[in-house]
């Protein structure tokens, strides 16, 4: 009972601390960015891949190490679709982070380094509709919690 609390309390955490990164990268993108956001960025991506990670690893041990055990997990419609949102948001991620480190290492070539407006706006589309994704993870999770598999 303890580990499932745990396991619980933690992968709470993950998701919040997740999302704060997330919504962290959305609000330096918000406006014109400045060549010391460059670095803060990839920082806050990396750990948002860290948090990515964990969650998904707390998660799979929810599915096999907690009280629900994986029958309810894996008969669960709510899940797949939590699941599959969260790979989604995990493929989109990929533009964002492959842009910041490339960011960060033309700025170490040149300081005054700053990406193209047309370059902002086109990440700061892809990080609202992961955040847009992550709303849908949370209404998932509530549904998969009270309506199990039907």
């Amino acid at each position: 009972m303890a580990t499932d609390l745990g396991l619980a309390a933690l992968h709470h955490l993950l998701v919040f601390g997740l999302a704060a990164m997330l919504v962290a990268e959305a609000v330096l993108l918000r406006g014109p960015l400045t060549s010391d956001a460059i670095p803060r960025l990839a920082k806050l991506d990396g750990g948002y891949g860290m948090c990515a990670g964990l969650l998904l690893v707390v998660g799979l041990a929810r599915v096999f190490l907690g009280v629900k055990g994986e029958d309810f997990y894996l008969h669960n419609p709510y899940f797949h679709a939590k699941v599959g949102a969260f790979v989604l948001v995990g493929l989109l991620s990929i533009l964002p982070t492959m842009r910041f480190l490339r960011w960060r290492k033309a700025q170490r070539a040149q300081p005054s380094f700053v990406p193209e407006a047309a370059e902002l706006a086109k990440l700061r589309t892809i990080l609202r509709i992961e955040l847009v994704l992550l709303a849908a993870i949370f209404v998932l999770a509530a549904a998969m919690a009270r309506y199990g598999g039907f």
